[in-house]
């Protein structure tokens, strides 16, 4: 995986009233103005080509409003908010094509029946009423398609400022006693936080990396460049009108590194309000330089970390060069059910430098991941992974599983800490670890440690990202089973020739257990007469 082209800090803002006053004026006043050229952008639907958003004439109207480079950060964020809105919509299609493709195939076959063979097998519904029900849905899907592919023909995109999510909230204010619903008030207030606009793009070449909203590194100020309409609050001397903060402003994490680049490059500043904590923050963003990514050969001639990740828990085991595992198992604790996303967030950070600490105390230079994102739990879970409150359960917990927050921490602490991880392709890991490697695990570690499926799933990911198979080698001696070669690659490119994988298990004819040798078959001595053998010719009565 490329390590992170950028980096982001936060320091807190200490306001007094006076500043606070001025900074809500400043974000008022400039989300609606955000929220009229995003309605202008999205009313123009499809840009095909140079000019067609028509930004400049955007830019050109919002400038006596507010100042050019104001100007400029709305026009921007507004076309990328269509695109993020657009990709949305091709991602739906691509869902509710695939659930009606699965759909349909299901209601050709009878109830209670299975049709085809082999990988084309495909099983009907178990009862007739679930069949009936799943009709109705099949014409529920095509409704839903039929509607989001007429918007992306047209280009009709819906983008919600403050979050679609907040918007619906509002219906469920004032709600009963003993609800978690914020009142009216509350959710007013974090309603006008999430829809103030206070973000200011980077400048190469201009002082301190910003002319919009400036920090000094040494003096430790922030201003603000303010809008043509509210000039008359300006507290500086100068040609431009701007609000310098009474609080002291100071990055903390990372100060070495936001100090060189403000003082050389482009700095991006966002402004945010916390309203659940009534406290508001400054993040400075900026784009590292490029660093060059090691190939796997030369990744893999050094020792690695597996991991596996699970609903509740980490899993990590050491490996070497040649994919065998090193020392005992670990298992890292997450427990995220229920909690907020702040404190989400921290676990998985505690979780991720735990991981980190182990791989860097053991000498591994790379760790090798799952490259999940469940989009199949998303788009078929109701109709592949189980039917009724079991299914509904598993389905709860495999799409509540941080696979992309972890892969993410992963790809941008790493870098930090002078490693690399490694994204293999997604398989059956923890049934090929139980299957191959959770018996023979338990043997070789000690009478105290017992090695788990998960465990043992974590030295299979380890081996491919190593390029190793996940099955033990047969036919060479026990103790060397674990090495060489194997028959599932980390990467389809690398896979050998007349070399197969173990699929799911009875899915296919590699993952069979192998059969015993048969005995060699041996010619039986025939009957010796007296004279073949030692003694007396004649026999004795």
């Amino acid at each position: 995986m490329a390590p992170p082209t950028g980096a982001r800090v936060r320091t807190r803002l200490r306001l007094t009233p006076a500043d606070e006053a001025v900074v809500c004026a400043i974000g008022v006043h400039l989300g609606h103005l955000a929220g009229a050229d995003l309605a202008w952008r999205l009313r123009l639907g499809h840009a095909r080509g140079p000019g067609h958003d028509q930004r400049a004439d955007r830019k050109r109207a919002l400038t006596a409003k507010a100042s050019s480079r104001w100007a400029g950060t709305i026009t921007r964020t507004s076309n990328d908010q269509w695109d993020r809105a657009h990709t949305n919509l091709l991602d739906a299609r691509t869902g509710l094509r695939r659930a009606v493709t699965r759909i349909r195939a299901r209601l050709a076959v009878p109830a209670g029946q299975t049709g085809g063979q082999g990988r084309g097998r495909v099983r009907g519904y178990q009862t007739r009423m679930e069949r009936f029900q799943k009709q109705g849905r099949l014409q529920h899907l095509q409704a839903s398609l039929t509607e989001v592919e007429e918007r992306i023909a047209q280009g009709r995109v819906s983008v919600c400022r403050g979050s679609r999510r907040l918007a619906k909230l509002r219906h469920a204010v004032n709600g009963a006693e003993g609800t978690p619903a914020p009142t009216e008030a509350e959710w007013r207030v974090r309603w006008q936080g999430a829809r103030l606009f206070l973000h200011a793009d980077g400048e190469a070449g201009k002082p301190w990396g910003n002319e919009t909203i400036r920090v000094h590194t040494d003096q430790q100020w922030l201003e603000i460049r303010l809008p043509t309409p509210l000039a008359h609050l300006s507290n500086t001397l100068g040609r431009a009108p701007t609000y310098r903060l009474s609080c002291p402003v100071v990055f903390r994490h990372r100060w070495a590194e936001w100090a060189a680049q403000a003082a050389n490059g482009a700095v991006r500043y966002d402004i945010v309000l916390d309203p659940a904590k009534e406290r508001w923050y400054v993040d400075a963003s900026w784009r590292l330089p490029p660093r060059q990514v090691p190939s796997l050969e030369e990744l893999r001639k050094h020792r690695g970390l597996g991991l596996d990740l699970n609903a509740q828990h980490l899993d990590c085991w050491v490996l070497d060069r040649c994919g065998n595992p090193l020392g005992a198992p670990h298992t890292i604790s997450l427990a995220l059910d229920g909690l907020p996303a702040s404190t989400r967030d921290g676990r998985l950070r505690a979780a991720v430098a735990e991981v980190l600490d182990l791989a860097k105390r053991h000498g591994c230079k790379w760790i090798s991941v799952e490259n999940l994102d469940f989009r199949d739990a998303r788009q078929l879970g109701r109709e592949t992974l189980g039917r009724g409150h079991r299914g509904s359960r598993f389905r709860r917990i495999v799409s509540g599983m941080p696979t992309r927050q972890i892969r993410d921490l992963l790809a941008g602490m790493t870098a930090n800490a002078g490693l690399w991880v490694i994204a293999v392709d997604p398989g059956w890991t923890s049934k090929w670890g139980q299957r191959y490697w959770q018996e023979p695990l338990n043997r070789s570690t000690k009478a105290t440690i017992t090695v788990t499926g998960h465990q043992a799933a974590a030295v299979v990911i380890g081996r491919r990202g190593l390029g190793f198979g996940a099955r033990r080698r047969p036919g060479v001696p026990r103790p060397h089973r674990r090495m060489g070669k194997g028959e599932l690659p980390a990467r389809p490119g690398d896979r050998a020739l007349g070399c197969e994988g173990p699929g799911p298990p009875g899915g296919q004819r590699a993952a069979a257990p192998p059969h015993k040798t048969c005995q060699a078959k041996r010619l039986q001595p025939g009957d010796q007469v007296v004279q073949d053998r030692s003694g007396p010719s004649a026999s004795v009565l």
